[in-house]
């Protein structure tokens, strides 16, 4: 079993994303049924739970053109895990400093001897509750994992972070990086603008897909120009939050 989401960003062809941050499946029907190629859940910076993950893994099944990324808080092995046996397929790890912690995380996706991950197909939906024979052989193969690089530390490392196997792709997290170079909400400085160029072109150099994110159409295709085969456009709340404020300033006019 091969993963979708690596050969399509490998394919040449960039892909574009939409952050998924309400933790209401109703928001994420609407937002996948719009035309966009993947989105990621996310469980770091929002009120998203096992529960309202799995919810949303349900609700995007009816949309099997669009792909799905799951972010869990941290690299831990047993959040990791348990995403996997809820039947993600595709985990981005956030904070990844160094090829050891990259190493690490992908030790929590992969079953022993290659891995970490504990074995509990019979429970999960993953492996439809054991209806899919083969699961435990093909689990490996089906999981993709990109590790989030977003600190000056990480940017020093990120050739070896690259390097590492297992690790499908690598994605510069701009507000974090911002911070970490002392521009703390400047995540569109040119200095760090520069930087992230610099890195995309580093880690697709290594033979690994390469990803971001960049709310600014220019600034979007700067990283695209780069190296950058995936990138994150937007966000459901973000969406909401200007286009509500947008409304009540067109009405509250003189």
């Amino acid at each position: 079993m091969t993963n979708r989401w690596t050969q399509r960003i490998g394919s040449g062809q960039p892909r574009f994303g939409m952050w998924l941050a309400s933790g209401s499946g109703y928001v994420t029907e609407i937002c996948a049924g719009a035309g966009i190629d993947w989105v990621l859940l996310d469980q770091e910076h929002a009120p998203n739970d096992l529960r309202s993950t799995l919810e949303q893994l349900q609700v995007l099944a009816g949309y099997p053109d669009v792909d799905v990324l799951v972010r869990p808080p941290s690299a831990d092995p047993v959040s990791i895990k348990q995403l996997l046996d809820i039947g993600v397929q595709n985990i981005i790890v956030p904070m990844i400093d160094d090829p050891s912690a990259a190493a690490a995380a992908v030790a929590a996706t992969r079953y022993p001897p290659e891995g970490i991950r504990g074995v509990g197909s019979a429970l999960a939906r993953a492996s439809r509750w054991n209806r899919i024979s083969d699961y435990l052989v093909t689990a490996d193969a089906s999981v993709s994992l990109t590790v989030q690089v977003e600190t000056v530390a990480g940017l020093a490392q990120i050739a070896g972070i690259a390097d590492v196997d297992g690790v499908d792709a690598v994605f510069i997290g701009p507000a974090d990086l911002a911070a970490s170079m002392g521009k703390l909400g400047q995540p569109e400085h040119p200095d760090v603008v520069s930087t992230i160029e610099t890195a995309l072109a580093t880690i697709v150099a290594r033979g690994t897909s390469a990803g971001v994110n960049a709310f600014n159409e220019s600034v979007a295709h700067r990283y695209l120009r780069a190296g950058a085969s995936f990138v994150l456009v937007g966000a459901d709340v973000a969406l909401l939050a200007r286009g509500a404020e947008e409304l009540a300033t067109r009405y509250r006019k003189p």
